[in-house]
């Protein structure tokens, strides 16, 4: 009887413990990305959902959109990837992240410039995955400020583009949000 007693306050400590871990949170989100052979980096807004499953444990679910150039400026890469992640926390407001998206990415080529008249606009669809970290920090009851960096593997096919078989599309992000309890 004694054993069945601590057994049911060990349950209920468990379960109380991770009530208060787990939520639901949603807000924007805003960052700076640039893959290795762009011409430079871009800016970029989105918005993301996370349900903290424990206090060790939780997923995301992100969209943003991104846009970049390549091969000074006669291809310009415009992406709305869709990102799921899984987040581990060793730490409180401390996690590691890794994840895949749906990267839908259209490829639009200046035809004026010389060597891309013969180049269709285009658009389609990746899977790539990702890795990273960050912290999340308390403001106020139920809101937290966010900060991650991840980088991501992604290999766009540039290999019909002139001079552009070696161009490297994987890249990194960084990114701040606002995440309110919902």
């Amino acid at each position: 009887m004694k054993k069945n007693i601590i057994l049911v306050i060990a349950v209920a400590l468990l379960i109380a413990s991770q009530a208060g871990a787990q939520s639901i949170k949603l807000g924007p989100q805003v960052g700076y990305q640039e893959a290795k052979d762009a011409d430079n980096g871009k800016l970029m807004a989105g918005a993301a959902l996370r349900l903290k499953l424990s206090s060790m444990l939780g997923i995301e679910g992100a969209i943003n959109y991104r846009g970049e150039k390549y091969s000074d400026g006669a291809l310009t890469v415009r992406s709305w990837p869709v990102q799921a992640s899984a987040l581990i926390y060793p730490l409180p407001i401390v996690h590691g992240t890794i994840g895949t998206g749906w990267y839908n990415t259209t490829l639009d080529y200046d035809q004026s410039k010389a060597g891309y008249a013969n180049f269709d606009d285009e658009t389609t669809q990746k899977i790539g995955w990702h890795f990273g970290g960050g912290i999340d920090l308390p403001v106020g009851k139920s809101s937290t400020l966010t900060a991650d960096i991840r980088y991501v593997f992604l290999d766009y096919n540039f290999d019909a583009l002139p001079g552009s078989a070696n161009l490297d599309s994987d890249f990194y992000m960084i990114s701040v949000g606002l995440l309110l309890g919902l």
